[in-house]
């Protein structure tokens, strides 16, 4: 789903020298010195051969992001007649198409698509699924646009390699499980 990776995980990037630094705490515990810490952080090092990974990754990028673009394109227009809502991207947006999710009309007609799509070797993901404030072991208040939406959302494969005819396929399916 990264447009952009280092083989394990993503990338950050900062223009200001204060953020720089502050990234740089929290990749690594938030040591700041021996026995100094800067604030809570985590092991996220990167070994070198990520960083060149990263690097090879980096020149691609803006191909990677046009194609997904174009496939979010061909996506909309395949899935058109379908009762499902697509995602809409705002003028003056920089949009990245890390995912394309669509919204069903109730979960049924959402697991009906999923169940379709998998039994065809398509594999879909349920993104944001379950609304984080069902998690039980987290303590929320009732979040009811959040429950709506997680239970009808599922995310269409996307990724550069993605071929038209496999994007035909999946329109196929979808609309299939809808006649």
């Amino acid at each position: 789903t990264k447009l952009m990776h280092s083989i394990e995980g993503g990338l950050v990037f900062a223009k200001e020298l204060e953020n720089i630094k502050r990234m740089s705490f929290m990749r690594n515990f938030g040591h700041d010195g021996v026995d100094k810490f800067n604030g809570v952080g985590i092991n996220a090092k990167n070994s070198e051969f990520h960083a060149a990974m990263g690097l090879c990754v980096l020149e691609d990028f803006e191909t990677i992001l046009q194609k997904r673009k174009t496939q979010s394109i061909l996506y909309d227009k395949l899935l058109d007649e379908i009762p499902i809502t697509k995602p809409i991207v705002q003028d003056k947006c920089d949009y990245n198409y890390a995912y394309y999710p669509v919204l069903f009309r109730n979960e049924k007609e959402c697991l009906l698509v999923k169940n379709k799509l998998e039994a065809n070797g398509i594999m879909p993901r349920r993104y944001f699924y379950p609304s984080l404030n069902k998690l039980e072991y987290l303590e929320s208040d009732d979040a009811p646009i959040a429950e709506s939406c997680s239970v009808r959302i599922l995310c269409l494969p996307l990724f550069h390699d993605l071929l038209i005819n496999e994007q035909e396929l999946i329109a196929k399916v979808i609309r299939g499980a809808f006649l």
